[in-house]
């Protein structure tokens, strides 16, 4: 009977002081949270396949060489267990992906040095020490990648790359086909200033001789003291029209060798190397008709385009004075890589093929 007596007003003042209460706004919150999560848990829909082909081929290259920045780190360190090629008490050797960079810096949210220490937690449990670097590859670059479980074999690796003890070979696809097939690049490298509208650096040749415009005879010029001795090591290992794939052994290793080698000296660029195909100016790498059409690209897409330069082989030297056997590292090219081999009517000799097959 009590209530009756009480106002209308009281009372609805009373429900809008609880509708605007804390736990009223905790409990809605709660609500959309788990909506939230509901939303989340739904699976997702695969992305729509274009119809265009030239769109359809873009969306492949975009998809196979995502971009692992962002990925969240502990992702990020499961992608990379998942892709061990090698193990033992010493060492841990990795397939680096296409886009991740060793190194962080400008514009760079994760990389590989990041992810070392959670790396080691998840092989090695929660009191790990995080991981050491050995060598490093570009970001662009795939394939093999070691990695020291402690600082002295870390340190002990570094020295076998500085004294040139550890033998590296990389496959590379090329626009054209150098001549001759096989050979020798020994021409000195430096990093030069490119006066443009877009000034930038690049890592240039440094020859130590040059043809004299009199007599058109070879002359010797003084070094510049700024290059550093480069040394690279080709074989065509098939060709077909207007490109090729080579296995390169790099006898140095000067900051972006192969590449430099190939476009500047060699005159065949790597496929997708959208920063060494030309030297006054930052643009996509300028592709002939018919390998576009090969390709199933148009030129104005080619700078999706992934750089196609693979790190395939790593022979180490024993490590320890224990160990008497060498250790030979293989790595199988990403799918990008593969696809445009097929495309390009690009083949592999049947000593390569058996090797991706046993691997």
């Amino acid at each position: 009977m009590a209530a009756r007596n009480v106002p209308c007003s009281f009372l609805r003042a009373a429900v809008r002081g609880f509708a605007h209460s804390p736990a009223a706004a905790a409990l809605v919150t709660a609500e959309q949270m788990a909506e939230k999560l509901r939303e989340q848990k739904k699976p997702k829909a695969a992305p729509e396949v274009p119809k265009d082909r030239v769109l359809r081929r873009v969306q492949e290259y975009v998809q196979q060489t995502r971009c692992f920045q962002q990925l969240h780190p502990n992702v990020l360190a499961k992608v990379l267990k998942k892709g061990i090629l090698y193990t033992n008490k010493d060492i841990v050797v990795i397939n680096k992906p296409y886009g991740l960079p060793v190194h962080g810096g400008p514009g760079m949210k994760t990389c590989i040095t990041d992810v070392l220490p959670i790396l080691a937690k998840m092989l090695y449990g929660m009191k790990a020490e995080p991981l050491h670097l050995c060598h490093r590859l570009d970001k662009e670059t795939t394939g093999v990648m070691v990695l020291a479980k402690d600082e002295m074999i870390a340190h002990r690796v570094q020295e076998m790359f500085k004294t040139r003890q550890v033998e590296k070979k990389y496959w590379a696809i090329c626009i054209g086909k150098p001549e001759p097939e096989e050979g020798l690049v020994d021409i000195p490298i430096m990093e030069k200033k490119v006066d443009s509208h877009q000034s930038h650096f690049k890592m240039t040749l440094a020859p130590n001789y040059r043809l004299s415009l009199e007599d058109k005879k070879l002359c010797k010029v003084r070094r510049n003291k700024d290059a550093q001795l480069a040394v690279t090591r080709y074989r065509v290992l098939s060709s077909w029209s207007t490109c090729s794939i080579l296995e390169l052994e790099p006898i140095t290793g000067v900051k972006h060798q192969i590449r430099v080698h190939l476009a500047y000296g060699l005159g065949c660029p790597i496929l997708g190397d959208h920063k060494y195909s030309h030297w006054s100016k930052l643009a996509p790498q300028k592709l002939s008709l018919g390998t576009l059409k090969k390709l199933g690209l148009e030129q104005v897409k080619a700078r999706y385009l992934p750089l196609h330069l693979h790190a395939c082989n790593l022979t180490l030297p024993p490590i320890n004075s224990n160990e008497e056997q060498k250790i030979h590292l293989f790595c199988k090219p990403p799918v990008f890589f593969k696809l445009s081999l097929k495309r390009l009517k690009l083949e592999f000799s049947a000593s390569e093929q058996k090797e991706m097959k046993t691997d």
